[in-house]
C-alpha cells in the first residue's frame, strides 16, 4: 500500500496549500462532537433531529437537513428505548421506506430500501465506520442500549460510504463522553418469555482533561418459540482526552457477544400458513449461531484553525461467525410430510484494520463562501471461510419430521467441516465534498470518490488462486434553494457502485465481472412550520442500477452482466407537536420497483423475469406514532406499523401477506430519580411474516404480543 500512503502526504500537502492561498475570515469550524446526558428524558423525549440541526446523514459538512441534497431521517437513541424497539434493524424501519428483512443467514439484520435489499444494497456504519460483509452477513450493531442516535441517508450513497450503497446508508451513532459531573443510569427489565435485561450507562468528567461514557447491556430470553433461547451481552466504552481547546483523542472499543433465537421460520403447509405451527421450532438440537464482533477505534481532532478541521480515525474491527443448523423445511405434498433438510455449518474469520483522516476547509472560491471536504480511507480486511460445503445430507430428500411434534436430532452432514477459503483484500479511496453558496438563498453541493480494490483468494482444498483489481468512480452534484429560511427546494443526481457478492468473499467466478453501477435523479421539498412546532418533507425519486448478473438465454449455464432494475418511489413524512402535549410523527413511502432486463435459469431451462418485482421489496409502507404527556412524569404513546405484501421469489409466485402491528408504551417517574415503563409489542397478537426463507417456503413469524418492564434508576 506503499502507494495510497504517497497519497496521504500529497493530499495533506495540497490541503496545507489550500489553506495558505483560499483561507478567509469566516465563522469558526467547531469540532463537531455529540454530547449526550444521561439526566431523565424530558417530558416527551426528542424523537428526531431537527430540520434546522446539524445532521451527518447526508452529507460529511455538518450540513443541517434544510441545507442537503437528499432524503435524510435522524432518530434519537431515548425516542428509540422509548418505543421499545429492541434491535437497531426494528427502529429504523419506523423510518420512511426502510423494511427490516433480516433473516438467520445474513446476521439478522438485512434492510430493505428504495426497492434495494440486503448487505450489498442497503448499507450500515457505526459512527461513521464500515465492516466490509462476508457472505452477505452483517452482526453488528444490533443493541440499542448505548445508541445516541441513527442517521438515515436514503438513495444512492457510495460517494460517500464507497462500494454498496444504492438504497440507503444506516449509521449508528454511539453515546460519547460528556464534560460535567459523572451520571449513571441502571436499567433492570423484564418482561414476556422470561426476558431479563441489566444495563448500565456511565458518564462524566473525570477531571478537566478527561472524560469517559460506558455502557453495558446484558440481556437473555427463553424465546416466543419451542427452543428459542437467546443472550447476549454488549459493550460500548471510550475515554476523551482533550489535550487542548482544539485537540482532542477518543479510544474507544464496542463489543457484542451475540446468541439469537435460532429460528428458521415456520413451513408452509401445502402452500399455506398454519396457525398452529406458530410457536414450533424445527431446527436441530445442539444447533449453533453465534457472533462475536469487536471494534476499536482511536479518534483525533484537531482544530488547525478557524478556517481548517483535522480528523484522523485508526480502527480494528473483528468479527467471527459460527452456524450450523437444518435450516430449510419443506412440505412434501404427495407424502403429506414435513422434510428437514440443508444441514450446514459455516464459520465466518474476519479480521479489518484501517485509517480514515479528512480535511475539513473553509475558504474562498471565486468569491464564494465554500466548504471542501476531502478525505482518504484505507483498509486491510482478511476473510477466512470454513463450511462443510457441498452440504451433502445424510438423507438427500431430506428427513421426515413430524410436523407437531419435531424431533431435536442433532445437526450431522455428510460432508466434512473444512477450511474452504481465505482472501486479503485492500481498498482504498480518495473522496472530496464540497459546498458553495451561489447566492444568499442557493447552494451548490457536490462531490467525488475514487475506489480501488485488490482482492487476492486462496482455494484451501485445491491450493489454487484468484486475484481482481476493481475500480469505482462515484459522483454527485446537487442544488438547494432556501425559500425561506425554514424551508427549502433541492434536486439532487448521484451514482453507486455495488460488488455482485460481498467484495471480500467473491468466488473465482464472480471475480471475473466488474461492479454493478446505479444512478438516481431526486427532487425534494423540506419545511419548518407553526414556530417550529411542526416539519414535513416529500422527495421522489427514480434510480436505475445496471450490469445485474442475468442468465445467457442463448447459452443456459453461462452468465452474463447485462441485467437492469430500476425503482421509482415517493417519500414523505411529518413531525407534528399539537396542542395538550400531543406530538404525532407520521411517514409513507410508495415504491414501484422492477427487474427490466433478467433472466433466470429454471430447471434447465431459461426463464425471462423482466418486469417482475425483486424479493423483499413493499409496493407501500407507513408508520404512526402518537404520545401524549398526562404529566411531567406520565407519558404514554402508541404507533402502528404498516408493510406492504412482498414477493418471497423472483418469479413472483409466493407472496408474503401484508400486515399491520400496533405498539404502545408508558413511562411513570415513580420517584426523583426512578422511572418504570412498560412497553407492549404487538397489542393485537397479529400474526404475520415479517420476512421469508427458503424462497417463501417458510415464513419468519413477527413477535406475538408481548410486554417489556422496565425500571431506570439514576444515580
Amino acid at each position: 500500500m506503499k502507494r495510497s500512503t504517497n497519497t496521504s502526504l500529497l493530499l495533506s500537502a495540497l490541503c496545507l496549500a489550500c489553506i495558505e492561498s483560499n483561507a478567509y475570515s469566516a465563522e469558526p469550524i467547531s469540532i463537531s462532537l455529540p454530547v449526550s446526558t444521561i439526566a431523565a428524558d424530558r417530558v416527551l423525549p426528542e424523537s428526531s433531529v431537527e430540520l434546522d440541526e446539524p445532521t451527518a446523514a447526508g452529507s460529511r459538512l455538518g450540513l443541517t437537513a434544510l441545507e442537503t441534497p437528499a432524503s435524510t431521517t435522524s432518530l434519537t437513541g431515548a425516542s428509540i428505548r422509548s418505543h421499545g424497539d429492541n434491535t437497531i434493524q426494528n427502529a429504523v424501519a419506523r423510518s420512511p421506506g426502510i423494511t427490516s428483512i433480516g433473516a438467520p443467514g445474513d446476521g439478522g439484520t438485512a434492510l430493505s430500501a428504495r426497492g434495494f435489499t440486503g448487505q450489498g444494497s442497503v448499507m450500515q456504519l457505526f459512527d461513521g465506520t464500515r465492516l466490509y460483509s462476508g457472505m452477505g452477513s452483517s452482526t453488528f450493531p444490533v443493541d440499542t442500549w448505548s445508541v445516541d442516535r441513527v442517521d438515515v441517508l436514503r438513495g444512492p450513497a457510495s460517494v460517500l460510504y464507497g462500494e454498496g450503497a444504492t438504497g440507503a446508508v444506516v449509521n449508528v451513532i454511539p453515546k460519547k463522553p460528556f464534560k460535567g459531573e459523572i451520571r449513571n443510569r441502571l436499567r433492570l427489565g423484564y418482561g414476556s418469555y422470561d426476558s431479563q435485561q441489566t444495563a448500565l450507562d456511565s458518564g462524566g468528567s473525570l477531571n478537566d482533561a478527561f472524560s469517559y461514557r460506558l455502557n453495558l447491556n446484558q440481556m437473555r430470553s427463553n424465546g416466543w418459540v419451542d427452543h428459542g433461547d437467546s443472550e447476549g451481552t454488549f459493550i460500548s466504552a471510550s475515554l476523551r482526552w482533550q489535550i487542548s481547546d482544539a485537540l482532542s483523542l477518543q479510544l474507544s472499543h464496542d463489543s457484542g457477544d451475540h446468541s439469537p433465537m435460532n429460528y428458521f421460520g415456520a413451513p408452509l403447509v401445502n402452500g399455506d400458513y398454519k396457525s398452529s405451527l406458530r410457536h414450533k421450532n424445527y431446527n436441530v438440537g445442539g444447533a449453533k449461531q453465534h457472533y462475536d464482533d469487536q471494534w476499536t477505534r482511536l479518534t483525533a481532532n484537531w482544530q488547525v484553525s478557524d478556517a481548517v478541521a483535522f480528523t484522523n480515525e485508526v480502527y480494528y474491527l473483528k468479527t467471527r461467525r459460527r452456524w450450523a443448523n437444518a435450516e430449510n423445511y419443506n412440505w412434501d405434498e404427495a407424502r403429506q410430510q414435513l422434510l428437514r433438510s440443508g444441514f450446514y455449518g459455516i464459520k465466518h474469520n474476519q479480521e479489518q484494520v484501517g485509517d480514515r483522516q479528512t480535511f475539513d476547509i473553509r475558504h474562498s472560491l471565486f468569491g464564494l463562501n465554500s466548504q471542501t471536504l476531502v478525505g482518504l480511507d484505507v483498509n486491510r480486511i482478511r476473510f477466512k471461510l470454513t463450511n462443510n460445503s457441498p452440504y451433502d445430507d445424510l438423507v438427500p430428500s431430506g428427513e421426515p419430521v413430524d410436523l407437531y411434534d419435531p424431533d431435536r436430532d442433532g445437526f450431522h452432514s455428510a460432508s466434512a467441516y473444512l477450511p474452504l477459503s481465505k482472501s486479503t483484500t485492500r481498498q482504498a479511496s480518495l473522496f472530496a465534498e464540497n459546498r458553495t453558496e451561489l447566492t444568499d438563498e442557493l447552494s451548490l453541493i457536490t462531490g467525488l470518490r475514487r475506489d480501488y480494490v485488490d482482492i487476492n483468494r486462496d482455494n484451501l482444498r485445491d491450493d489454487s488462486h484468484s486475484g481482481k483489481n476493481l475500480t469505482g468512480n462515484n459522483w454527485k452534484i446537487g442544488v438547494v434553494y432556501e425559500m425561506t429560511p425554514e424551508s427549502s427546494v433541492y434536486g439532487q443526481y448521484s451514482t453507486s457502485t455495488e460488488g455482485v457478492g460481498g467484495l471480500i468473499s467473491l468466488t473465482p467466478s464472480q471475480q471475473q465481472f466488474d461492479l454493478a453501477t446505479a444512478r438516481q435523479s431526486e427532487v425534494g421539498f423540506k419545511q419548518m412550520f407553526w414556530d417550529q412546532k411542526g416539519s414535513w418533507t416529500v422527495a421522489a425519486y427514480h434510480i436505475v442500477k445496471k450490469k445485474l448478473l442475468t442468465a445467457d438465454p442463448q447459452a443456459p449455464g453461462t452468465t452474463l452482466q447485462v441485467g437492469q432494475q430500476s425503482s421509482n418511489g415517493v417519500e414523505a413524512s411529518l413531525d407534528l407537536q399539537l396542542p395538550y402535549d400531543f406530538q404525532l410523527q407520521a411517514n409513507a413511502a410508495l415504491v414501484k420497483a422492477k427487474y427490466d432486463d433478467f433472466d433466470q435459469v429454471v430447471n434447465g431451462a431459461t426463464e425471462s423475469r423482466s418486469g417482475n418485482r425483486p424479493v423483499n421489496v413493499p409496493r407501500r409502507t407507513a408508520n404512526v406514532w402518537l404520545d401524549k404527556a398526562f404529566t411531567q412524569d406520565l407519558n404514554a404513546g402508541a404507533g402502528l406499523r404498516y408493510v406492504d405484501a412482498r414477493y418471497a421469489d423472483i418469479a413472483n409466485t409466493n407472496k408474503l401477506p401484508s400486515y399491520t402491528v400496533v405498539d404502545a408504551a408508558i413511562s411513570w417517574e415513580v420517584l426523583k430519580y426512578t422511572t418504570v415503563g412498560l412497553q407492549l409489542r404487538n397489542v393485537f397478537d397479529r400474526e404475520y411474516a415479517s420476512t421469508q426463507y427458503n424462497e417463501g417456503q417458510q415464513w419468519i413469524l413477527g413477535e406475538p404480543r408481548s410486554f417489556y418492564l422496565t425500571a431506570d434508576i439514576d444515580f
